[in-house]
């Protein structure tokens, strides 16, 4: 948790006891369904929540925005970004049902009324729609985008910086996969955000619609 705060400090008291509690959360959620490594998970908070929180670092979501996390897998970045704005609506979707119950679970620990889940691939999803999609999953971007674009409303909320589009998270040699995709993202070295040395390989890639 320190290292959360190394970076934010304004949080709310209930917003530092929902993210106090995300060790042991998924500590318990762990021995039962193993969604984390068990190398990552004395590392929660910087390699799976701060490395989320990189998206917050950027992005000023406004109250009210729609937010497709697309293959949540353990509910990353979708749980963290959910504690850290509580006024903007999370849908977390993976097509594996037992991360969807770890994500059911510790949504539920949490009370966090702002999250939404489903057991469902991203294809399936219809008459929804959503101003940002956010994915930490493995996909190429190429096809990130591709199941993203049809759920993204024509119009974004207005906020101060990114307000429509895609946000993924994603690590090592960039330059093929974005070369395949045929996109101009946006592309924020992680560890400039946060000078920590496992995020010198990551990236948040920004894809405006």
């Amino acid at each position: 948790m320190e290292i959360i705060l190394k970076y934010f400090s304004d949080f709310t008291p209930e917003q530092s006891s929902q993210f106090g509690a995300l060790q042991g959360l998924y500590q318990e959620w762990n021995e039962k369904i193993n969604v984390i490594s068990r190398k990552d998970i004395d590392s929660l908070y910087e390699r799976h929540v701060l490395h989320s929180l990189s998206i917050a670092a950027l992005a000023d979501f406004q109250p009210g925005t729609q937010i497709l996390d697309l293959g949540t897998g353990g509910g990353f970045p979708g749980i963290p970004l959910a504690i850290f704005f509580p006024e903007v609506q999370f849908h977390l979707v993976d097509s594996i049902g037992k991360k969807i119950k770890v994500v059911e679970g510790v949504a539920e620990a949490l009370q966090l009324k702002n999250v939404t889940t489903a057991h469902s691939r991203v294809e399936d999803i219809k008459n929804r729609k959503f101003d940002i999609v956010v994915s930490r999953a493995v996909a190429p971007l190429g096809d990130l985008w591709r199941w993203s674009k049809p759920l993204l409303k024509k119009s974004g909320v207005q906020g101060k910086q990114f307000d429509k589009g895609l946000i993924c998270l994603k690590g090592g040699d960039l330059a093929q996969e974005i070369s395949e995709s045929g996109l101009k993202p946006q592309m924020v070295k992680v560890y400039d955000i946060f000078q920590e040395e496992s995020f010198k390989e990551k990236f948040v890639v920004l894809v405006k619609s």
